[in-house]
């Protein structure tokens, strides 16, 4: 085996001490850094019990081919104790293209559920009772299109949407750093997010309407310190466009949740969400002043990271998200996503999944670390940790001020190029075994078992398209028409497109069409080269 030099260096590359002493914090104070939990704060936690009263949220991500095959899917995983849907799209759902646009060609519901019309949302969740469980959709350029759909199905059924809870990613701006699944320029996409924002503030008081994302800005290889600095200050940037729009800050930003990446530094990623909590709190109340304590707690979904797992010797994975599950719990998360181990080979099979879920419910109910909030809290290392993701994102910050504010940031190429930077350093540290991954770069295993995976065949684009086919045969068009101008008239002016977009669907009109009918009003987008 090759001789390397240890590294001391946590992976967004902060020098790691031999040992910690009361001298590494730095003027820290347990009064004004530490705090109570469910306090000001909030570094030990958003709620004053945590976990002793009530456990995360077991909210495990699926979706493949039709509505059908993933109805089947989260009845299977409510059946096994999970608590929570979380639902994935397919490649043309998140892109606003229906399944019978060439585009979607070979991509229907391939690595995610194929939805198109409301239909399809109502197949979805077939006998699933949407007033008792809650619902995140991890979706974000037609975010208001979907979340039409699935308030439709709750009228349809009788369900009042105040009673429907649920989370909807809506997250543009990472899109445009990280993910790459825009469909508008910045500020029309800013708006329809402040649309949904002010529709749920006044008829979905149990919605989140945005789940500030910093999973997929980790995904694009960015540090533990960029994806805390990124994410909040995107969330920043939400606050900011509904003030403007004319919305009191309470009564909104208690509805706002985030969403964090959970890697393998173990202690940093625990660090990571104390910080991101404490720098919220701090942020929101020197920026906005609320009055309303809960404008100023982070709540956030976390998932551990797709990004470490390995296609050789997958059964590691399942070693590396237990400890990964087990940083969120550590660091406060308010419901958690564990990935199954044969995800880096196809669609995770029900055996997977399964194990996945147990995973946390043994970290839950069998190691009995929820029975003390923030177990670490006081820990030299952690507290230092802490302090130091918090400073280095507060420099993020103030670069990001000095820009004119993250749109403005986007548009020069800054945080894409910082991912750029940050994620070929990691991948040359690997290469030169200054980090290993094992299986990979060591401990490699000259023939690999085979692990049965999913599929998803032709026959499910076929059936889709067939059914679009039988719904646009069965429609009004003239009526269909007629919701669509209605709904672009709104979209030029100020008005709110919720109640047009939810006509708009229960007219079927489909998600292509809808789209399509934005763009001819916001119009396209390019990136920025960065080089």
């Amino acid at each position: 085996m090759q001789e390397r030099k240890p590294r001391f260096t946590s992976l967004s590359g902060l020098e790691i001490n031999r040992v910690y002493s009361r001298d590494d914090l730095n003027g820290w104070s347990p009064e004004n850094d530490l705090g109570a939990p469910g306090e000001f704060p909030y570094t030990r936690g958003v709620y004053p019990t945590m976990y002793r009263s009530r456990l995360w949220t077991m909210r495990q991500f699926a979706g493949f081919g039709s509505a059908d095959d993933t109805n089947r899917r989260f009845k299977y995983l409510l059946q096994h104790g999970q608590i929570g849907l979380s639902v994935a799209f397919d490649m043309p759902t998140l892109m606003g293209i229906d399944a019978d646009d060439v585009r979607a060609h070979g991509e229907v519901g391939r690595c995610g559920v194929a939805i198109s019309s409301l239909a399809d949302m109502d197949r979805l969740f077939e006998d699933i009772p949407l007033d008792q469980v809650t619902t995140s959709m991890t979706i974000n350029g037609p975010a208001a299109v979907i979340f039409a759909m699935y308030l439709a199905v709750a009228e349809k059924r009788g369900i009042s949407v105040e009673r429907v809870g649920g989370t909807l990613q809506n997250d543009i701006l990472k899109e445009y750093i990280a993910q790459k699944e825009w469909l508008f320029p910045p500020e029309p996409s800013l708006r329809l997010i402040t649309d949904t924002i002010a529709y749920c503030a006044k008829q979905v008081p149990k919605w989140h309407p945005v789940s500030i994302s910093g999973y997929h800005i980790r995904e694009a290889g960015s540090t533990a310190v960029q994806e805390l600095a990124f994410t909040l200050y995107d969330g920043l940037t939400y606050v900011e466009a509904a003030v403007k729009a004319g919305l009191a800050v309470d009564s909104f930003a208690p509805q706002l949740s985030f969403f964090f990446n959970v890697h393998n530094d173990l202690f940093e990623e625990i660090a990571k969400f104390r910080a991101a909590r404490r720098l919220w709190a701090r942020e929101m109340e020197h920026r906005h002043h609320p009055k309303d304590p809960r404008s100023l707690q982070l709540r956030c979904h976390a998932q551990t990271a797709g990004c470490s797992l390995t296609a050789q010797q997958p059964m590691n994975n399942v070693v590396r998200t237990t400890l990964q599950a087990l940083a969120a719990v550590l660091g406060g998360t308010q419901s958690l996503h564990t990935n199954s181990m044969d995800e880096t080979l196809a669609l995770p099979t029900e055996e997977a999944v399964k194990l996945a879920l147990r995973t946390q419910q043994i970290i839950a109910h069998e190691t009995e670390i929820t029975n003390s909030i923030d177990p670490l809290g006081g820990s030299y290392h952690v507290e230092s940790l802490t302090n130091r993701l918090e400073e280095g994102a507060r420099d993020y910050f103030r670069r990001l001020d000095e820009m004119g504010g993250m749109v403005n940031a986007i548009q020069r190429g800054f945080p894409q190029r910082e991912l750029l930077d940050a994620s070929q350093r990691y991948q040359r540290e690997i290469e030169r075994k200054e980090r290993i991954v094992v299986g990979v770069s060591d401990y490699v295993e000259p023939e690999e078992r085979h692990i049965p995976t999913l599929k998803i065949g032709p026959e499910v684009e076929q059936e889709q398209i067939a059914r679009l086919s039988d719904l646009r045969k069965s429609r009004d068009p003239f009526k269909m028409a007629g919701v669509l101008e209605e709904l672009q008239e709104a979209a030029s002016c100020s008005e709110n497109v919720m109640p047009y977009l939810i006509e708009a669907v229960k007219a079927k009109a489909t998600l292509g069409e809808i789209c399509a009918a934005f763009t001819e009003v916001f119009g396209t987008y390019r990136e920025p080269v960065v080089l």
